[in-house]
């Protein structure tokens, strides 16, 4: 099997794969004890590329090996090929048992309380032939993932993105409060948050989403004051987990009070101003013609 890639027609997938591996090893003997082939031999295979291209690949000397500009270059593309590849051998397999094909959703915890459940219902009722590959994933993973042709669609919470990814607002909701149930504050006796000011809190981090947590900070600036920020996850479960044990207490999107039974209980944020949505992401470009149909169905 041949690729193009303005270069040669001679340039054959094996020489790609051997270029990732050095690339991510930048080791020749560990690249080469990867690929179960001799260094020699892995060291010929990468001149070849390197001759076809007309250009290094890897600085090297005696002690390191690094990738030049070019090749940090070739490793984006390559990695970006080899994933759609995959993703072809896929809905090669789904479309020959008679599907429609496979679509790739990343979604934040939240969504699948909120957004995920009825569009899937919808999609099956619509067209049941589509396959769909579901992976819970922080919200700058979604938008890497995509940018890499390994998901089609995510769902995250609203921050800015990069040039090529159209998005779709598709949720927004209030905050809520989460606390251990023998917490003595409750919803009868709740006025604000500044009463809480002594408290740990339990907070998606940064990773999340950086316009999220900022979001969050927000809520306690228009009270006077800053958190004592215990522990941080980008995981709903953790925190919850973490709440129930007391080790603090937590603000989550509204919909995250459904789906889990434990030890907990959540005071409604009706009358803080912040919101936060939950937005559908896309590639412009994206060659999956399934991704249109859920977009129709989302809008």
């Amino acid at each position: 099997m041949y690729i193009l890639m303005h270069m040669s027609n001679q340039i054959e997938f094996r020489h790609l794969n051997y270029f990732q591996t050095v690339a991510k090893e930048l080791h020749f003997r560990k690249a080469a004890e990867k690929l179960f082939i001799t260094q020699p031999a892995l060291s010929r295979q990468i001149k070849q590329l390197e001759e076809y291209v007309g250009v290094e690949l890897f600085k090297r000397d005696k002690r390191n090996v690094s990738l030049t500009k070019a090749g940090e270059y070739l490793l984006k593309e390559s990695q970006f090929l080899f994933d759609h590849l995959g993703f072809i051998k896929d809905n090669i397999r789904h479309i020959a048992k008679g599907d429609e094909g496979e679509i790739r959703i990343g979604f934040v915890g939240s969504a699948m309380q909120s957004v995920i459940p009825s569009l899937l219902k919808k999609i099956n009722k619509d067209s049941p032939g589509i396959h769909f590959v579901l992976t819970e994933l922080t919200n700058q993973d979604q938008v890497d993932k995509i940018r890499n042709d390994q998901l089609d669609l995510g769902f995250i919470r609203t921050m800015r993105l990069p040039e090529g990814l159209k998005k779709l607002d598709v949720f927004e909701e209030t905050f809520c409060l989460v606390l251990p149930k023998s917490h003595s504050i409750s919803s009868g006796n709740f006025k604000n948050i500044s009463d809480l000011k002594e408290e740990s809190f339990i907070l998606f981090s940064s990773q999340y989403s950086h316009g999220y947590y900022d979001k969050i900070m927000s809520i306690f600036e228009d009270q006077g004051f800053t958190p004592k920020v215990a522990h941080e996850s980008v995981h709903a479960n953790t925190i919850f987990r973490l709440v129930e044990n007391e080790l603090g207490i937590g603000i989550v999107p509204s919909s995250l009070k459904q789906g889990f039974d434990l030890n907990i209980k959540f005071i409604d944020l009706k009358k803080i101003p912040q919101r936060t949505t939950l937005s559908a992401i896309w590639k412009e470009e994206s060659r999956n013609p399934i991704l249109g149909k859920v977009i129709r169905i989302l809008g």
